[in-house]
């Protein structure tokens, strides 16, 4: 192991700007990064991974990880599984169903804005990426043209759900809808962009020769370390510029959270330590890119030999995008929902030998094929006491921070599906936020 202190060398985004042109120009894989709150830092930048598809089956493999020196990560293996269902219309996933690699090395900011440089194997930091370390790659101009997703679409599947919860055969279910659109510039500078804009908790980017994923997530889906893994679910949501304590106070929004609490505690049951399982956080309200959650936190001990493998067989997909009970929740919104989720409602993050697994929970992502087309899928939690024309507006305040739209803006162009959402997102100067005003 090599732990070397490289100071305050700037922010992340300017520094994945900087390591992503120096790769390109060494004719290496792209960087892979995670922003916001993971494993105690600020920001992780794996330097250049070779994220390539993997079986479905291999992802996060690594150990559970021991002591660390200083909160070191040091490397392992980052990448992403995508949510495993189908849509109604049967048709494959647009990018791999998983894809990742390996990293030796990362780039990892402390909670006081310094940044180290640390090798699992102890290699010293290559000539190329010490350069890039004080290099400035200005941001490159950057577009994304939205087209508005089908709210009949939508309403037909909140009302199924309705029905299926008065005929008894769900509780909860979390019905999605999507944004389509494309991209004119690197999905990198959109990343780096959106996380400067809207600070993600969870943040995370993987990219290959088949595309990318900029997840900027607020959502824990696991954490691991050892014996000790921990799930913190969101259910509940206002605007930002709602009163907080309506959500404490708002009993949809109180049972939808305690419901996916419960079916948190039963996927951790499958594979905890019997008596191990408990709720240390319920109900807490926390601010997130242009919203208000309520978010909980489920714990519970493992066996030290538990495999990740049989930790995700437990629990993937999460709780929370899922419903109750799980089984039947997921087929009945495989037909409730047109096409298929993709990465969004999966999970994206990095599994280290020493630092342990931690996976957000892919919301707030954005999918990239390898033509520039971009998926952003957003949905809500339905409940009996749900009411159809709220749960699209909650759909539309998910989404806004994400593509840079007013959430009014958003609601006239999605009552004519067919036609491009107003107000492109866009970047030509930098800095400047993904709607394309000065940050």
């Amino acid at each position: 192991m090599r732990i070397d202190r490289l100071g305050a060398v700037g922010t992340a985004p300017r520094l994945l700007r900087a390591v992503a042109r120096a790769a390109q120009l060494h004719q290496l894989a792209p960087p892979a990064a995670l922003t916001g709150e993971w494993f105690g830092a600020r920001a992780v930048i794996a330097p250049s991974v070779d994220a390539a598809p993997t079986a479905p089956d291999d992802v996060f493999t690594t150990g559970p990880g021991i002591d660390a020196e200083a909160g070191a990560i040091g490397g392992g293996w980052v990448g992403y599984l995508s949510y495993p269902d189908a849509g109604a219309d049967g048709r494959p996933g647009r990018i791999p169903v998983a894809a990742g690699g390996w990293t030796d090395c990362v780039l990892r900011q402390d909670s006081s804005e310094i940044w180290w440089y640390e090798s699992l194997s102890g290699a010293p930091m290559p000539h190329w990426l010490a350069d890039a370390v004080t290099d400035d790659a200005p941001a490159a101009p950057w577009r994304i043209d939205w087209s508005a997703p089908n709210r009949d679409v939508h309403r037909s599947g909140v009302a199924a759900c309705l029905d299926a919860i008065v005929a008894g055969e769900v509780y909860q279910a979390c019905v999605c809808t999507q944004f389509t659109g494309s991209i004119h510039g690197s999905p990198l500078d959109f990343f780096a962009d959106a996380v400067a804009r809207t600070a993600p908790a969870r943040g995370a980017y993987v990219a290959g020769a088949w595309g990318a994923v900029a997840s900027l997530s607020p959502e824990v889906f696991l954490v691991r370390r050892g014996d000790t893994v921990v799930s913190s679910p969101i259910k509940g949501t206002l605007p930002l510029h709602a009163d907080p304590a309506q959500l404490r106070a708002s009993v949809k929004d109180v049972a939808e959270n305690i419901m996916i609490v419960d079916l948190v505690r039963n996927d951790l049951g499958r594979v905890a330590v019997t008596g191990s399982v408990g709720v240390p956080e319920l109900l807490a309200v926390r601010p997130a890119p242009g919203v208000w959650h309520l978010v909980s936190t489920v714990s519970s001990q493992v066996p030290a030999e538990l495999t990740m493998h049989d930790l995700l067989s437990a629990t993937f997909p999460p709780a929370s995008v899922t419903g109750t009970p799980k089984g039947r929740a997921r087929e009945l919104l495989s037909q409730w929902e047109p096409r298929r989720r993709g990465v969004y409602c999966g999970t994206v993050g990095l599994a280290s030998p020493l630092a342990g697994t931690e996976l957000n929970v892919a919301i707030r992502t954005v999918e990239f094929d390898s033509t520039g087309a971009a998926l952003l899928g957003v949905g809500g939690g339905i409940t009996a006491d749900s009411d159809v024309d709220a749960e699209w507006q909650e759909c539309l305040d998910k989404a806004a921070a994400t593509i840079g739209l007013g959430a009014s803006t958003i609601t006239a162009a999605s009552e004519a599906p067919h036609r491009r959402a107003r107000g492109a997102t866009e970047h030509r100067d930098a800095p400047r936020s993904p709607a394309g005003t000065p940050l």
